[in-house]
C-alpha cells in the first residue's frame, strides 16, 4: 500500500489564511459589472501563482447577520421565505443584511423586531461563516437571542416571509432530511447545539 503523500496536521490546526501567502492571486484591474444598494459584481483580472494571467468574477456584498431566536420552551423561529433563484420557498432562521455602518448585533437587534416583532433580553455571538466562497465576498454573523419578548412584525414594504415556532430537535432533524437546506440555517443550528451542550456542561 502507497503511504498517503499529504501531511497530517495535529491539533490545533492553525486558520487557513497566512502572511505572505504562497497561494495569493494579485489583482491587476478590475470593472464594475453591476452596482447596486447592497451588491456588486466585478470583473477582475489576476495574477495567479507562477505569473500567469486569468480572470475572476466576485459578487461583492455588504454583510449580513442572523439570528437563532430561542424561546424558554425549546423552540427557535424560523421563517418561510421565497427565494427567486431557486424558484420555490425555503425555512430559514432570521437574518438580514446590514446597513452602511451598522455593527453586526445592531442589525441582528433590528431585524429580528422587524421581520418577527421580537427583541430579546440577551444576545450571544456564535459565530461568523462565509457562505459561498468561490464567488462571493459575504460574510454573515450568527447570534443567539434569548428571554423573548413578543411584539409586532414591522415587515418592509414589498416584504413578505412567514414566521413559526419549531422544537429545536426537529429544526436539527429538518437540517439532515432536507427539508432544511439554507446553509447559514444549518450552520446555524449545529453551532447552537454545540453552544448548548458546552453550557449544560459546566
Amino acid at each position: 500500500m502507497n503511504a498517503c503523500p499529504f501531511p497530517l496536521l495535529t491539533s490545533p490546526v492553525p486558520f487557513a489564511a497566512r502572511e505572505n501567502d504562497p497561494l495569493t492571486e494579485t489583482t491587476v484591474k478590475e470593472n464594475v459589472l453591476v452596482d447596486r444598494k447592497f451588491i456588486s459584481i466585478v470583473e477582475e483580472d489576476v495574477l495567479i501563482p507562477g505569473g500567469r494571467p486569468s480572470k475572476r468574477f466576485c459578487l461583492r456584498h455588504s454583510g449580513a447577520a442572523g439570528m437563532v431566536a430561542l424561546g424558554d420552551d425549546n423552540t427557535i423561529l424560523l421563517e418561510r421565505q421565497w427565494r427567486h433563484p431557486l424558484r420555490r420557498a425555503f425555512w430559514e432562521i432570521p437574518a438580514g443584511k446590514l446597513d452602511p455602518g451598522e455593527e453586526e448585533i445592531m442589525c441582528a437587534q433590528r431585524e429580528l423586531v422587524e421581520e418577527c416583532g421580537v427583541s430579546a433580553e440577551r444576545w450571544t455571538r456564535l459565530g461568523e461563516l462565509n457562505n459561498a466562497i468561490g464567488y462571493s465576498s459575504e460574510r454573515i454573523v450568527v447570534f443567539l437571542a434569548e428571554g423573548l419578548i413578543w411584539g409586532e412584525q414591522q415587515l418592509d414594504e414589498g416584504e413578505h416571509l412567514e414566521v413559526v415556532r419549531v422544537k429545536l430537535d426537529e429544526a436539527l432533524e429538518m437540517c439532515a432530511d432536507g427539508r432544511i437546506t439554507d446553509v447559514k440555517t444549518i450552520v446555524a443550528l449545529f453551532w447552537l447545539e454545540r453552544h448548548l451542550a458546552k453550557r449544560a456542561a459546566k
